[in-house]
């Protein structure tokens, strides 16, 4: 059967149904769907069945469901219970980030890159996946548990660095660095205290009542719309003004989730942005060169591996240094070491921007991929071989 002659409907079909039934393989098998998202796309993708040859509309599609996650991350942000762990979160996230930085820019010294590939890598490899992380928490029953509340603080800590770093990935390709520079300066400067002032003033007050909430909520058939429309639009205003859309995107959620209509707008949204996210996860999967994973496995192994246990012994250190109890920061440092799925779009802006070479940007695709799918393997991994290490510590005292 030759699948590259389907008509766009049929294929439309198969590909809702591969990542349905991979999807629901891998809950079966009590692993995050996402995971299940991607290896439908290696499958179906380029290098697989070549079912999908044309990704632009996928890569669309995938953009906006980027967005809508950001939106429910922000929609879903209490801020009363942040504030209790603000300090935590936010010295995890920078520790991450700077270390990132320290490490690959010794790696950038040997190697003789420039520091706007440094930052690139670095920041990609620094982020965890918000997706994969909370899908694990909720197998193991962690989601609410105080090490579920730590590492989900930090995810959103780290969601809201995405910003600035999409801000200053996006300005090393543009012409006059010294121009650039005073530009995200000023950028980021507007879109911290932007926020820190939103934050601030959505944190004293009760819940705001938007216009329109309630001719909104009387309609149920109309709230997945409004939701869409409130984030698309804040999105692109934001990035009108010369900010990321992902910023839009999030403040948009903070604004609904500190209102009225919360609630009701979380969950008309949440079908979408699910559907939206499959996309994403699909997406990453037809990105992924079988054929350069094949011929450059070694090097994509080698990094994928310094990168999981580096990260790993990196996040339970800061986490230990920041007074967390050892079980505690232990649990959370393991489960956050993928890389995370905004990293994709950091490296695809350095991919834009000339900072990363066609070959850097497929060995970063496909060691982000990887770490997504071995993410839930790594965790039972490290987990039993901590518990093999206390046990015989335990035994010998």
């Amino acid at each position: 059967m030759n699948f590259s002659n389907l008509d766009n409907l049929t294929s439309i079909a198969l590909v809702t149904m591969a990542a349905l039934l991979c999807g629901l393989l891998l809950i079966r098998l009590r692993q995050p769907a996402v995971v299940g998202y991607i290896i439908a796309g290696v499958v179906l993708g380029p290098t697989g069945l070549r079912l999908v040859s044309s990704t632009e509309t996928v890569q669309n599609l995938a953009e906006l469901g980027v967005f809508m996650l950001l939106f429910l991350i922000g929609m879903e942000l209490s801020l009363k219970s942040f504030k209790t762990v603000y300090k935590t979160a936010l010295s995890a996230a920078a520790l991450q980030i700077v270390l990132s930085l320290g490490v690959f820019w010794c790696v950038g010294q040997y190697l003789g890159w420039d520091i706007e590939r440094v930052a690139v890598f670095a920041f990609a490899t620094a982020l965890s996946s918000t997706a994969v992380t909370i899908k694990i928490l909720e197998e193991t029953d962690d989601l609410l548990a105080p090490v579920g509340r730590t590492t989900v603080s930090i995810l959103i800590a780290q969601d809201l660095a995405v910003i600035p770093m999409l801000l200053i990935v996006g300005a090393f390709g543009s012409e006059g660095m010294a121009h650039a520079g005073a530009a995200i300066l000023l950028k980021l400067a507007l879109s911290i205290g932007l926020l820190a002032a939103l934050i601030l003033f959505l944190s004293r007050r009760n819940r705001i009542t938007l216009p329109f909430s309630d001719w909104i909520v009387s309609r149920p058939e109309i709230m997945p719309l409004a939701a869409m429309a409130f984030c698309f639009t804040c999105a692109t205003i934001s990035g009108a003004v010369g900010l990321s859309p992902a910023y839009g995107a999030f403040v948009s959620g903070l604004v609904i989730g500190n209102s009225n209509v919360r609630a009701s707008l979380h969950k008309a949204a949440e079908p979408v942005q699910t559907v939206l996210l499959m996309v994403f996860f699909l997406s990453i999967g037809l990105l992924i060169d079988l054929n350069y994973i094949s011929s450059h496995w070694r090097q994509v192994l080698l990094v994928l591996a310094v990168v999981t246990v580096l990260k790993s012994i990196v996040n339970v250190g800061i986490l230990r240094v920041l007074g967390e109890p050892w079980e505690r920061a232990f649990h959370a440092g393991v489960v956050m070491t993928q890389i995370g799925e905004f990293s994709f779009i950091i490296c695809a802006a350095g991919l834009a921007g000339r900072v990363l070479t066609p070959g850097d940007y497929e060995l970063m695709i496909a060691v982000i991929a990887l770490s997504l799918l071995i993410s839930p393997l790594w965790l039972a991994v490290a987990r039993r071989l901590h518990d093999m290490t206390i046990g015989r510590f335990n035994a010998e005292t």
